[in-house]
């Protein structure tokens, strides 16, 4: 086992947390909107839980597994470029450039759910429970793209061409 497989491995790992944490984190701010409907006490008790939960979540949870996904994956297009000589045309490869679209909008999401834990902690979200659960899947759908594009190495319909 070579330094590549190991570092796509962490990689993969890395990747799991991060995608687990970024189609829970909407989920919970959808109970969060909800709460506004319901009454005192058990409002404010609800949404302090789950800011709680929240604040968790993207700081211990999603932050440091984003990181870790840019960091190996960064070593891996060294490895390629470097340690197996394919210098960096590999990465004008359509999968490629698939897959690193697929990061940037993933990064952008985290961006975005980062920027919204901020509003509803500020209580300034116009955010809807509903909103949240229509987008919840967005993650999901990129990851499906970003994935059949590497395991396949599709070329414009060409698979593995």
């Amino acid at each position: 086992m070579g330094t590549f497989e190991v570092v796509r491995g962490l990689h993969i790992l890395a990747v799991i947390a991060w995608m687990a944490g970024m189609l829970f984190l909407p989920r919970l701010y959808a109970y969060d909107a909800e709460q506004a409907d319901k009454a005192e006490p058990l409002r404010s008790e609800m949404r302090g839980l789950l800011r709680t939960w929240q604040q968790r979540l993207l700081k211990i949870i999603i932050n440091p597994a984003m990181t870790l996904a840019w960091v190996f994956g960064v070593w891996m297009i060294a490895i390629h470029v470097y340690g197996f000589g394919e210098g960096w045309g590999f990465l004008a490869q359509p999968w490629m450039i698939a897959k690193l679209a697929g990061v940037v909008g993933l990064s952008w999401w985290h961006g975005f759910l980062a920027r919204e834990l901020r509003l509803i902690h500020a209580d300034a979200s116009v955010r809807t429970g509903k909103f949240w659960r229509m987008t919840n899947e967005i993650p999901f759908l990129i990851a499906i793209v970003m994935v059949l594009s590497v395991t396949t190495q599709w070329t414009f319909g060409r698979p593995g061409a």
